[in-house]
């Protein structure tokens, strides 16, 4: 039988997540479009760690991330000032999970945890399936050029079991282009091979999986008829719209808007996720992304529903908010 105490601290949780249901309602509330964002870079202490800690901070003249409770309360003013209702929080170094996890747990109603993982490390597929479930984390994110791997490789692929294990949790595989702003800023060395990027790799995976969402982010970073052609064979395929896409300049005359109207075309808009690629403060999140990706789809003429789909439902269908109203 449960003490009084503990009916009393039962209360108070659901009370909480009551409160935070109507202010997340408000926020939908203020705009003409449910906005939630599928890619935004949780940079943590352990994070900068990585990096050079407080030296490279100083030289970024970025603001310190401080604890992963603190950043979490931190994005939550961000994305409260921003009017976005929900957003895709990714740990952005192999073995930081545990920052976004900490975020996800304080705010389970707006925060949906991303993680690295680099399956070429030893038990890699086992501290995956330990962040999915003790921490509640719901995608795992690969990043093939970076840690020099094929998707095709037998460790990456039990990584798509440790997800398909999983129902719900979706995988996160970086395509083409692939380049760290915070690294080439600090000078570091990126000895990436793009040879492993290459959303085609992608096919025999994504077939043998088809109940594991796979997102490829940025249209496909550079290989956008690979990404289109990859997502029109796989129905588990989807596209994120996130950052400013700059990988257009390699293929002339080619526009943002003329992106989303093929994608539309090929994909369809239930399979577009938007995401801005926001990281690091004192920027915070990146309003001009949206705004650019808005323009966009004006320019394409797109319905309100379609606009909708892109710009919140989708997410929202693939990643139910805990204790939505």
């Amino acid at each position: 039988m449960r003490s009084q105490l503990s009916t009393t601290e039962d209360t108070e949780d659901t009370e909480e997540q009551y409160e935070n249901c109507l202010r997340v309602l408000s926020i939908l509330r203020g705009g003409d479009v449910t906005v939630n964002d599928a890619h935004c870079h949780f940079f943590s202490s352990q994070f900068f760690a990585t990096l050079g800690g407080d030296a490279a901070l100083a030289r970024l003249g970025w603001d310190p991330p401080g604890t992963a409770a603190a950043l979490a309360d931190r994005w939550i003013a961000e994305l409260d000032r921003a009017r976005v209702a929900r957003a895709a929080l990714i740990a952005s170094a192999p073995g930081d999970a545990g920052s976004v996890e900490t975020a996800v747990r304080r705010h389970p109603d707006r925060f949906v945890g991303f993680f690295m993982v680099d399956p070429t490390q030893p038990e890699a597929e086992v501290k995956a399936a330990d962040a999915l479930d003790r921490g509640g984390l719901r995608t795992i994110c690969l990043f093939p050029a970076m840690h020099r791997f094929s998707i095709q490789d037998e460790r990456a692929r039990r990584l798509f079991e440790v997800a398909a294990a999983r129902p719900g949790t979706a995988v996160f595989v970086h395509c083409g282009v692939l380049s760290v702003g915070v690294r080439k800023k600090l000078g570091l060395a990126s000895p990436f091979d793009i040879r492993f990027g290459n959303p085609i790799d992608l096919h025999a995976v994504a077939l043998a999986h088809p109940a594991v969402p796979i997102i490829v982010p940025h249209f496909g970073a550079g290989l956008f008829r690979e990404a289109l052609m990859l997502a029109d064979l796989c129905p588990n395929v989807l596209l994120d719209s996130s950052s400013s896409n700059s990988w257009i300049k390699y293929q002339p005359g080619l526009t943002l808007a003329a992106v989303l109207r093929q994608a539309l075309a090929v994909v369809g808009p239930d399979r577009i996720l938007f995401g801005s690629d926001s990281s690091f403060f004192p920027r915070g999140w990146v309003m001009d992304v949206y705004e650019q990706q808005s323009s966009a789809l004006d320019e394409v003429r797109v319905s309100a529903e379609v606009r909708e789909q892109i710009f919140g439902g989708n997410f929202d269908r693939m990643f139910p908010a805990i204790g939505a109203i």
